[in-house]
């Protein structure tokens, strides 16, 4: 078994941040902007798991989150993915 220091804890969302962007921005119709991205990311549920069980959760569910230290830029990435549009 691994110590903490071998596995730390990152933030899992549950639902993915990446869902709920995608859903807000699908509700709003039009894309949303770094200040609404900030706030979701700030009110979403979440919780800290070591990294080797968010790989696994990641892995069951398909698709990889965004990290949320990196939330704009990535949903910007995603949203070209999930969207079709440039930002």
């Amino acid at each position: 078994m691994s110590n903490d220091q071998d596995d730390p804890l990152c933030l899992v969302f549950i639902p993915a941040l990446v869902t709920l962007l995608y859903k807000a921005e699908q509700t709003k119709g039009v894309p949303l902007t770094e200040s609404e991205v900030i706030a979701i990311r700030d009110h979403a549920n979440c919780v800290a798991l070591p990294r080797s069980m968010a790989a696994v959760g990641e892995k069951a569910r398909g698709y990889p989150d965004i990290v949320a230290e990196h939330c704009w830029d990535e949903w910007q990435s995603a949203r070209q993915q999930l969207c079709g549009q440039a930002s």
